[in-house]
Parts: structure tokens; sequence; C-alpha cells
């Protein structure tokens, strides 16, 4: 006699990054343990009407991310109920060390800080902030952990790495397995246009994206992914937003290089116009790299059609426009950068992408989960709908509609950029390890219930 099942989603359209089809979806013990149609032996979450999407990946945020004497303000537990009100059962946070910091403690220190707090599973991407002999000898032991993916930085002080640094940390990733997430940016050529405007009195926060223009981003890529081809490292290219970016991709993949890349749903649905706010209002839009000109979202959208782009994060880092962006006010490079999207990156690329003819459905299922999960190590644990699978899922109704208010979201923070946006597509619950922890659109789960991921290397790695 089979084993009752502990929940049975009946009458779901179930889709995954290859098909759509109308199955019911067995759970027992967390994962998933039948699929079928008229499934029985358990209670039941009636999904008539609805796509049922794997549990979302959101594979790039920073949590209770300290910036000298100013931490964003979603933490582990706020952030993490955020993503579940999102769709999202698993987010990929980092390190929060620097230059000179020991590796093995930052992560003991930053899973301290998440431990008991987090909604949703996590995973730990390690910080290379320097390519000292003792955190590279670190490695083997942390990929044993199950920490198997690495940051590496082209710009900001403390955590910048130079060319033989990252020459270094690209032959050690390589050695050992670990999948270096890169950002691209060149440091030099930042500070010097900053220093520029700033001389000529070009202060307000409009004049960010002319110090970080796409040329500062495309010659970073370009760099990184020459030096990555000299160690036969793989890549994963982390925000891209222009097409400068794109062809250094397309040109290190046609040296034959493995490289993953990335975007992000403000490069997607934003152009530098925000920048035209009046005032002090383009403050919120200030986030690195910048949003781009109009002509690189379309560039963007084409190349996630076509798998030129292979995931879509959120890169979310909230600061309150009333309070941490204000330090801004003298000079735009004192801005804290970055923006909140932990929740309303589904919404986005539902509403923007598939109901609009830009992401055919099960491409929006590779970006936003198949393939993140596989950048992370995950695969298929997360990131897919299949018997064995974690039984992570996002139920969404696609008749409903989301109208995106700061006051009515979670994530804290006093804004979203896409204050009053109305998107087609209703997200009606997430479903995180067998348990309904969001119900139309409220947090119902119990809150601490996420685990620390134990990943194995990436296929990319």
């Amino acid at each position: 006699m089979a084993q009752p099942l502990d929940l049975i989603i009946r009458n779901g359209v179930v889709v995954t990054a290859s098909e759509a089809r109308r199955l019911d979806v067995g759970i027992r013990g967390g994962r998933i343990a039948a699929l079928g149609a008229s499934l029985a032996g358990g209670p039941g979450f009636d999904a008539s009407g609805c796509y049922v999407f794997p549990g979302f990946v959101d594979s790039h945020v920073h949590l209770q991310l300290r910036v000298g004497d100013i931490v964003s303000t979603d933490d582990f537990e706020s952030g993490t109920v955020a993503a579940a009100c999102g769709g999202v059962t698993t987010v990929a946070d980092f390190t929060g060390n620097a230059r000179g910091d020991d590796l093995a403690e930052a992560v003991r220190a930053r899973w301290a800080e998440a431990q008991g707090r987090i909604a949703v599973d996590l995973a730990l991407h390690l910080t290379l902030a320097d390519a000292s002999a003792g955190n590279l000898s670190a490695l083997p032991g942390l990929v044993a952990e199950g920490h198997t993916t690495a940051k590496l930085y082209m710009t900001y002080a403390g955590l910048r790495l130079d060319d033989g640094e990252l020459l270094q940390a690209l032959a050690a990733c390589r050695s050992h397995r670990v999948l270096p997430l890169v950002h691209a940016e060149n440091h030099d050529a930042v500070a010097f246009l900053t220093a520029a405007l700033l001389a000529a009195g070009h202060t307000e926060p409009r004049y960010h994206p002319q110090s970080r223009p796409p040329l500062v981003e495309g010659e970073a890529a370009n760099r990184v992914l020459a030096l990555a081809a000299l160690v036969d490292a793989p890549v994963y290219m982390a925000h891209v937003t222009c097409r400068e970016t794109l062809a250094a991709i397309a040109q290190a993949r046609a040296r034959g290089q493995r490289v993953v890349a990335e975007t992000c749903p403000q490069y997607l649905a934003l152009t530098d116009a925000s920048f035209e706010q009046p005032g002090f209002e383009a403050a919120k839009y200030v986030c690195t790299p910048p949003l781009r000109p109009a002509g690189h979202p379309n560039a963007l959208w084409s190349a996630l059609a076509e798998d030129e782009l292979q995931i879509v994060s959120t890169d979310h880092c909230p600061w309150n426009y009333g309070v941490e962006k204000q330090r801004g006010r003298e000079a735009f490079n004192l801005i804290p950068n970055g923006l909140p999207g932990i929740e309303t990156r589904i919404p986005l690329l539902y509403g923007l992408g598939v109901a609009q003819g830009r992401l055919p459905l099960q491409r929006l299922v590779a970006v936003a989960a198949t393939e993140p999960a596989r950048a992370l190590g995950l695969y298929p644990r997360k990131g897919t709908v299949a018997v064995g699978s974690d039984a992570d899922l996002a139920i969404l109704d696609p008749s409903g509609a989301t109208t995106l208010h700061a006051a009515s979201l979670h994530q804290r923070v006093d804004y979203t950029p896409y204050e009053g946006w109305t998107v087609p597509g209703r997200l009606v619950a997430t479903i995180s390890r067998g348990e309904v922890i969001v119900k139309e659109g409220e947090f119902v789960g119990q809150r601490g219930r996420g685990q620390l991921l134990r990943r194995q290397p990436s296929p990319w790695a």
C-alpha cells in the first residue's frame, strides 16, 4: 500500500524549464514524491487555473550588508520573508569579509547572523577580497563544507582585486571547482570620471551613470574574461547591464570559454531616464552598475530569450530614501548604492516578460529557478519540479494582476522603484520543502525555518 502524501497540489499546470503540463504534485517529507493526474491519498491545495512553478532561486542578494557605519535595511528575517512573498524559496548571499579578513571565520560569522532568522533556504557565496595564501588555501576545506561559489570584485576599496590577484584567485577557483562571480567595472576609470565630475560641480545624483558608463563595465568584463582564459577558469558574470558586456561574453564563448551570465530586473525594466527625477529623487535609482540608456534593456531581453544571458537575480540591496540615501546630498558618490527588488523580481519578469511576449514561460523558469540552481550547485534538489527534488513551489494565477506599492510590499525599505506599476499575474502561494509559507500575499510560515545549504560544485565550474 502506497504511503499517504502530506500535501497534493491539484489541477495546476506544472511548468519547468523544458515543458508545461497539467499535473498534480504529491509531497511527502519535504520532497516531491509523485507527479501525475488525479493523485490521491493526502490533503489538497487547489491550483486550478494557475501555473505551478519550481520555487524561484535568487542567486545574488545582499541582506544585512554593512557598509562603513550603516547596514542595509533588510536583515535576514525581513529580507527572506519578502523573498518568500515574491515566490522565492532559495537565496544566495555573501560572506561579509573585506581585505585581510579570515575567509573561514567570515563564513561562520555570516551564518551566525542568519541562523534562526531566515524564512527560506540560504546559500553563502565566499567573498575573495584578497588573494592571500591563507584564504586561497582555505578553499578546499570550504568546498568540502558545501561552499562552492566565490565573489571577485574589480572595484570598491577593501574588496577589489588587481589583475595579478584576479589571476591567482581565478586559478585557485579553477583548481578547486569554485565558480567565481565577478563584479566587472574598471576601478581606476570610475575614480577618474568621478573626480572630474565633482571638480566640475556635477554633484547631483543624475551624474552617477556618467561616472560609470557602459565602457567601464565592458572593458572590465573583457579583461577578466581574458584573464580567465589564461588559467582556463569559468566565470559567472554578475549583473550584466549593457551591450558592451554582452559582446565581451560572446567573444569569450567563441574562444571556447565557460561563461554564465546574469542580469537583474532593474536593468530590464528601467533606464537612465529615471535620473531625470526632480530634486534628489534620482537618488532612489543609484545602483552599481548604473541603469543604462534606452536600447540596452532591449538587448538584455533579447539576450535572455536567446540564452546569451542565463540568469536573472536581483542584487537586492535596499537603503531607505529618507535616511541612508540622504547621505549623498552633497555628492552623488556618497549615496549608498543599491536598489530593493527581492520581492518584485517574479512579478516583473512574468508581467513584463512572459505576458508581453518577451520571454517564453519555460524560459522564465530557466532564468529565475533552474539556471540559478545549477550555478549554485543545487540542481536538481532546487530549481525544478521533479520526483526527489525539494518540494519548493511557487503558484501564480495568470488571470490576476499585481500592483506594486512600497507600503504593501514586505521589503523593509521606504520605496520601490516600481511604485504604482500594475503587471499581469498574481502570486497566490509559496511552498518551501512542503510547507505552505505564503498564502494570498502574506507570510504564514515559521520564521527562522530556513536552512544553510550544502552545495555541490556547479556544472559550470
